[in-house]
């Protein structure tokens, strides 16, 4: 079983890799997110240690964007954070796993072998809200038969609100979750975001899937408007 730890505490990660070994595993490392996504896209692993907290790229954006190349390999999510919200933000850009540091070796490698014996989940199913669809697999869109091309921001936005349909988020969960954690830039660009997504995906077909409420945030319309 061949395994990537994505870990920037290079200590850590070498004493992951040596008792990964010692259980039969076979190891490579990645130290920061870079070096992660170019490895989890260029060879096949059984499965993935992933932490959050990376150098130029972080855990979440290399999770998401392992996803939206279409790999599959189950990751297992590896932090010092233990908020309720990580955990849910994790499994919701396509984490299979999480565990918290410091964390039991045993639980770990318990955690790894029942991810592999489950094996990759298949692609995800199609996202439906009324007549609109998307698939994230192959990341299109559509309004009844009618094809909508979108930026892969674009694309990341209407996918994260319809994930979250009928529910409302405020800016901050969509810019940690559409752009990243370390997003400094005005918040103001999700309004512009959610400016271009109602061009595209609503006027045209007289539609108004995406409301605003002043001060809270946004909510996707499950019925797609």
């Amino acid at each position: 079983m061949r395994v990537l730890v994505v870990e920037d505490e290079v200590k850590l990660a070498r004493t992951i890799r040596r008792g990964l070994v010692a259980e039969g595993f076979l190891v490579d490392l990645a130290h920061d997110g870079e070096e992660g996504l170019d490895q989890g896209l260029s060879r096949d692993y059984d499965v993935v240690v992933l932490d959050i907290m990376l150098p130029k790229v972080n855990g979440y954006d290399v999770c998401r964007r392992l996803r939206d190349a279409g790999v599959w390999t189950p990751v297992l999510m590896l932090t010092a954070k233990d908020g309720e919200y990580d955990q849910v933000d994790a499994f919701d850009l396509g984490a299979d796993d999480y565990l918290t540091k410091p964390f039991s070796f045993l639980v770990l490698v318990a955690r790894l072998r029942a991810l592999v014996r489950r094996g990759a989940p298949e692609r995800p199913v199609e996202l439906v809200a009324g007549d609109l669809v998307v698939d994230p697999g192959a990341r299109t869109v559509r309004r009844g038969q009618e094809e909508i091309t979108l930026t892969a921001r674009e694309f990341d936005l209407l996918f994260f609100l319809m994930r979250h349909r009928d529910q409302v988020v405020t800016k901050q969960q969509i810019l940690n979750s559409v752009w990243d954690m370390d997003f400094e830039g005005d918040d103001n660009v999700v309004e512009v975001y959610i400016g271009y997504l109602r061009r595209k995906i609503d006027r045209p077909f007289g539609r108004d899937s995406i409301s605003t409420l002043r001060g809270v945030g946004y909510r996707f319309k499950g019925n797609g408007g």
